[in-house]
């Protein structure tokens, strides 16, 4: 004898009068809650979800809610039992409810990748990574990223049959990719098993595809970095990803950014820092510098009379380009004041006369 079902209302925990959207919640929580796909193997999880995929069925859809409030389960009829159904059927009748619940049919994680591959409108996206120099960064531009996946076969021009052959309808479903069968009130629509959903059969493949109508294949792809990109920043290029089935949309390429060390030169954000050395006496007297760039331009940093050891002079709005806002950053310059490590006679004196000349004022000052 078939157990009792349960009331409806405390499947889902809600009450009698809760309003739709309480009772959309509700559904949502036990459903990502006891979905098969996060409890593999688990009958008793398979149970309460297709319990609560029935009891939502009815309590969303206004006339046989209105129909069960006032004769509860015998309201609806016969109808069919959920507990008898598989789930990959449930999850095909309902997949526009699933889609609108978990951001695709069944979401991800949700449903079985073969249902999610035979059922989406596009190409798959693909990820790379690019590595630039600072230069490159700096400068910005157009490089090259190298994609290696499946393109569209080119002897068969994408349909899988020999050359002076095509793919011939589906018998089955007629071209649709899906079957339609109908258990009690409910019509259940699945993939079709004999084309497995493309809506054609391929009676003589191609003999460079296999028929599958795509090949591996290394593609290049111009890529435009902005100039100021850094790293972690990624580029999304539309339609450059793999080729989509049966002529939909390819999908995108997304260009993970990584900027390579530079030798000389530290980014930090939007400003950069480097080093250079002058002897003592220049920065006891002042000098000017001139400092290379990544992108191997050159200017000029002055060093103001008596610079320390470590000091650093920096040069306005000549840094990296801002990528959010106009303008650059600044370019830091660490001054190291070198030392020599031996005098000729003539340079010895001159320094004796040097500290004679500067006195104790000169000792004083420096420390």
């Amino acid at each position: 004898m078939a157990a009792e079902k349960r009331d409806y209302y405390e499947v889902l925990g809600v009450a009698r009068e809760a309003a739709a959207d309480d009772i959309r919640k509700a559904y949502r929580q036990a459903a990502l809650k006891h979905h098969p796909d996060r409890n593999p193997g688990d009958a008793s999880a398979e149970a309460k979800f297709k319990e609560a995929t029935e009891a939502y069925s009815v309590l969303s859809d206004n006339d046989k809610r209105a129909q069960y409030d006032r004769f509860g389960h015998a309201g609806l009829g016969a109808g069919f039992d959920f507990s008898s159904a598989g789930v990959g059927d449930i999850l095909s009748q309902f997949q526009e409810m699933f889609s609108d619940f978990f951001g695709g049919f069944g979401g991800p994680g949700f449903g079985g990748g073969r249902q999610r591959e035979q059922r989406r409108s596009r190409g798959s996206d693909v990820r790379v990574l690019a590595e630039l120099t600072l230069a490159d960064a700096l400068m910005g531009g157009k490089h090259e990223a190298v994609i290696r996946g499946s393109a569209p076969c080119e002897t068969c021009a994408g349909s899988g049959a020999k050359a002076g052959t095509k793919p011939e309808v589906c018998v089955q479903c007629r071209g649709s990719g899906q079957v339609t069968a109908q258990r009690g009130f409910i019509m259940f629509t699945t993939t079709c098993n004999r084309c497995g959903g493309r809506g054609s059969v391929v009676k003589e493949p191609c003999a460079d595809c296999s028929g599958h109508g795509a090949v591996e294949r290394e593609r290049k792809v111009l890529v435009s970095f902005p100039a100021g990109i850094e790293t972690g920043h990624r580029l999304r290029v539309p339609g450059q990803g793999m080729p989509g089935p049966k002529g939909t949309p390819s999908g995108d390429l997304y260009v993970d950014v990584e900027i390579a060390p530079h030798e000389r030169f530290e980014r930090h954000g939007d400003d950069l820092g480097t080093r250079v050395e002058i002897p003592f006496t220049e920065a006891a007297l002042g000098t000017e510098v001139e400092v290379t760039l990544p992108n191997d331009n050159t200017l000029t940093a002055e060093i103001p009379a008596g610079t320390q050891p470590g000091s650093v002079v920096t040069v306005r709005g000549k840094g990296m380009p801002r990528l959010d806002r106009s303008g650059r950053g600044d370019l830091h310059v660490v001054v190291t004041v070198t030392i020599p490590k031996r005098l000729s006679k003539r340079a010895k004196q001159l320094i004796e006369e040097l500290d004679a000349e500067l006195g104790d004022d000169a000792r004083r000052a420096s420390g």
